[in-house]
């Protein structure tokens, strides 16, 4: 997940049609359907793909904003990104990795907890379709993440990558959250790399530091 040109590519809000077009393909999109982090571990076990599949299709049936947007080259569904309400996530907010942020900063540091839960926006998942990783697609993706998160009330936008100097054996399947890497070229900043491997970071989008 490198920044590079992509000829073509746009991103937008999701839609149900290209995000069944692009998670219907072999992998493991087609088995989770970006459910994990919206599930506790016994919910998520108790689904089967066609559920977890039924419960992500409400999500657009329900006149909320979209719970991720899209990239397209040449108006094909080549990317996705997980973007809503951190109190979205029960999984994140039970999460080892968001308790060490929380514990660690000091109140009046730029890296406290957000007082607001519902402000603060999580970016939880990247699908990249093979033959368009390492051309720029999650950058863009997370671009339009952020401003998707922006248009729909956020104060703030968060993620959890995977830090690549810190777990260089780590492999394709451990990117889904994206790489520290993706998301400090963003103007994201650390708020905690307690757990090893992996960060908390946030964007403020209010304010003078706001993207």
């Amino acid at each position: 997940m490198t920044d590079g040109p992509a000829t073509g590519l746009t991103t937008a809000a999701a839609e149900w049609n290209g995000v069944e077009r692009l998670f219907g393909r072999p992998g493991e999109p087609s088995r989770c359907w970006c459910r994990f982090f919206a599930l506790t571990g016994p919910e998520y076990s108790a689904l089967d793909p066609a559920a977890r599949k039924a419960q992500l299709k409400e999500k657009f049936d329900g006149g909320s904003p979209a719970p991720g947007v899209l990239a397209f080259v040449d108006g094909q569904p080549v990317g996705w990104c997980a973007v809503e309400p951190r109190t979205c996530y029960p999984r994140v907010l039970r999460s080892r990795v968001l308790r060490q942020a929380e514990e660690s900063a000091p109140p009046d540091s730029e890296t406290a907890p957000p007082d607001a839960a519902d402000s603060v926006w999580s970016v939880t998942c990247f699908v990249v379709a093979a033959g368009h990783r390492r051309s720029g697609v999650a950058a863009a993706l997370l671009r339009a993440a952020v401003e998707h998160a922006r248009l729909n009330g956020a104060d703030v936008v968060e993620g959890y990558p995977v830090d690549r100097e810190q777990r260089p054996k780590a492999g394709p399947a451990d990117f889904y959250h994206g790489t520290l890497n993706l998301f400090l070229r963003a103007g994201f900043t650390v708020a905690s790399s307690g757990v090893p491997g992996r960060a908390v970071v946030r964007l403020s989008l209010t304010g003078p530091k706001g993207a």
